[in-house]
């Protein structure tokens, strides 16, 4: 069983940064698509940003230039470096591992509050 575990997450005041990690089980990490999403209070969860295996990236329009995606292949680690944090951007951040068959794997999220 793939098993992905966030953290980073906590409260900051807007324009500040925080990092997230997202560490991921399993030997086939290297192959697999990285991605975080997040869930804000009464909202549906979306996309944020997305790492493939071969380093391209894919960012929501509401955070690219501010949020950077990376990846450790040796640590089966995916980050997420968000700087310029603005209030809406507090959620429920996930990480997301869809492997090369297919399957998706979710983590339990962390939380992330910008206070304004």
């Amino acid at each position: 069983q793939v098993q992905l575990v966030e953290s980073g997450g906590g409260l900051v005041q807007a324009g500040g940064s925080l990092r997230l990690s997202c560490a991921a089980s399993g030997s086939d990490f290297s192959f697999a698509v990285m991605a975080w999403y997040r869930q804000a209070p009464g909202k549906q969860r979306e996309f944020v940003a997305q790492l493939s295996s071969g380093g391209s990236t894919n960012y929501a329009n509401s955070v690219k230039g501010r949020f950077t995606i990376s990846r450790d292949n040796a640590k089966n680690t995916v980050y997420l470096q968000m700087n310029s944090l603005r209030p809406e951007d507090t959620a429920v951040y996930y990480c997301r591992k869809t492997a090369v068959g297919g399957r998706d794997d979710w983590g339990q999220g962390t939380q992330v509050t910008v206070s304004s």
